[in-house]
């Protein structure tokens, strides 16, 4: 089926026909510029007319380097530069690909329910058998590894996961990553881990990374991006890191499709994993005042919204008596808000909306006078309680 957000996309696009001031709270496209360094060295890798020609397929060897640097700092996991990472056109690219690297038609896919779309489209366009695991607010939508039947267990190929999450925004202890990696190894599934939003982190909270786990490279990789960290979703820079092998067979099939990064974007994205903390903590502090802003806002209207640890969305809960699309349909049509229905990412995101943090806080005030103003509300007396303006 077409992809979520092209289809909203369509929906935008109607929308303004209509004339409607859009407040678009959909996507999670950062809004503003990438740090200016990465600009500047993005404008200077452009005069190098060394950089103009076909990049190496693997990625340049300085680009490997600073992620394999990057994750030494941040995790302190030890990673090969020459096999143990490969720059991606953007992680959703790897992610796919991934899927048509490895597996075959009727393979077993473990993947939760929700979470982000091409953790399951990928496996379908690829022919696998996806299972879903639903996740539950009630077990901080965190994958119940309890709840997969052994024979389904025994059968899976790959498992994907994503913590802190997209689109719950859900985080998961150390713990939790510790079970996941013996029952992987158990049952031998391969670990995907799409870890996009580590930096992302609030109220001193400190993401895990797969690869910090005892024993995880042996099956498993880590796929993560700097559209998010550095405000660079349209330059299309993303990485995979984590066992050799599986890397290996993605840059085997990535060699028949594309020649990867432009060198000049790769010399940028050096930049960006090597700039200080001070510019991935601007970023934190934007979205930490606009997540408070904006729970605040939703209180005032009847909604208990869980304030998240990391990421860049709220997973809001819709009125009982309507579905999640329904819903974003009617705040679309009644108030120019765009937010995204949850079952865009799967059965399990049904009865929930992810609201985006990407617009200042005035526009987030905006929005919440128009929900004031069409009677967009939600009581918890009832279950939910949705008043349709006039």
């Amino acid at each position: 089926p077409p992809y979520v957000f092209a289809r909203l996309d369509e929906l935008k696009a109607r929308a303004r026909e209509q004339g409607l001031d859009l407040i678009d709270l959909g996507m999670g496209n950062p809004d503003g510029p990438a740090p200016q360094p990465v600009i500047d060295a993005a404008i200077a890798a452009l005069q190098n007319p060394t950089n103009h020609g076909y990049p190496p397929f693997e990625g340049t060897l300085s680009f490997r380097r600073a992620i394999t640097n990057w994750y030494g700092r941040r995790y302190n996991v030890d990673l090969d530069p020459d096999s143990e990472a490969l720059p991606l056109l953007g992680s959703k690219e790897g992610l796919t690909h991934l899927a048509f690297a490895y597996i075959n038609p009727g393979d077993v896919i473990l993947v939760p329910s929700p979470s982000y779309p091409p953790h399951f489209r990928g496996p379908a366009i690829a022919g696998g058998k996806i299972h879903p695991l639903i996740l539950k607010p009630e077990n901080d939508w965190l994958i119940d590894l309890g709840d997969i039947p052994d024979d389904v267990a025994q059968q899976a190929k790959i498992l994907y996961f994503n913590y802190p999450s997209n689109p719950t925004g859900a985080t998961a202890p150390r713990e939790f990553f510790k079970d996941i990696v013996a029952f992987a190894k158990k049952h031998e599934i391969l670990l995907v881990h799409d870890l996009c939003y580590a930096e992302l982190a609030f109220d001193g909270y400190q993401p895990t990374s797969l690869l910090e786990i005892p024993g995880a490279k042996e099956i498993g990789v880590e796929f993560h991006t700097l559209s998010k960290t550095y405000n660079m979703a349209g330059w299309r820079v993303g990485f995979v890191v984590g066992n050799q092998h599986i890397i290996q067979g993605l840059r085997t099939l990535k060699t028949n499709l594309d020649y990867g990064i432009f060198a000049a974007l790769q010399s940028a994205a050096e930049t960006a994993l090597q700039l200080p903390d001070v510019y991935v903590n601007q970023v934190c502090d934007r979205y930490r005042r606009r997540r408070d802003f904006l729970i605040e806002g939703f209180a005032e209207l009847g909604w208990t919204v869980p304030k998240p640890k990391a990421t860049m969305y709220l997973w809001v809960p819709c009125p009982v008596e309507m579905t999640s699309t329904d819903f974003a349909l009617s705040v679309l049509q009644q108030t120019g808000v765009v937010v995204t229905p949850g079952n865009a990412f799967g059965a399990g995101g049904e009865g929930y909306v992810r609201v985006s943090l990407i617009a200042e806080c005035d526009r987030l005030a905006e929005a919440l006078r128009r929900f004031k103003e069409a009677n967009i509300r939600y009581s918890s007396e009832n279950e939910g309680a949705f008043i349709k303006q006039g």
